[in-house]
C-alpha cells in the first residue's frame, strides 16, 4: 500500500502528464513559468518553497502545501523551518488555515518516515 508521499506523487505526475499531453499552450506556459519561478535567483531555492508554502497555507490548497512541503525538504528545509513558515501562515491567514496547517503536519511526518 502506497503511502501519503508515494500516493500523493504518483496522482500529480499521471494527471501533470495527462493536461500536458492535451497540448493546450495556455497550461504548458503556466507549468513552464511556475517551474522557472521557483530557480534559484537572488533568492535561493529553499526560500522560494518557504515562501510558496505561505502562500499555499494561506490560500488553502492542500495539493499546493504538500507540494511545497515536499520541494521545501528536498531543497534543505529541517521541520523549525516548515513550522516556523506554516505559523506565519497562520498569523496571515487565521484560524481557517488551522485545518490545512494539520495535514501539512501530517504530510511532514510521513516525508521524514519516508527518510527514515
Amino acid at each position: 500500500m502506497p503511502n501519503k508521499v508515494e500516493e500523493f506523487n504518483a496522482y500529480r505526475s499521471q494527471m501533470n502528464e495527462k493536461l500536458l499531453a492535451d497540448n493546450n499552450k495556455l497550461i504548458k506556459r503556466i507549468f513552464n513559468l511556475d517551474t522557472n519561478a521557483y530557480m534559484a535567483g537572488a533568492l535561493d531555492v529553499k526560500t522560494k518553497e518557504l515562501l510558496g508554502l505561505v502562500a499555499s497555507a494561506v490560500l488553502r490548497c492542500d495539493d499546493c502545501v504538500k507540494y511545497h512541503l515536499e520541494s521545501s525538504k528536498k531543497a534543505g528545509a529541517n521541520k523549525e523551518e516548515v513550522m516556523e513558515t506554516l505559523g506565519i501562515a497562520t498569523l496571515v491567514g487565521g484560524t481557517i488555515v488551522v485545518p490545512h496547517l494539520r495535514r501539512a503536519y501530517e504530510f511532514w511526518e510521513a516525508l521524514e518516515e519516508q527518510d527514515a
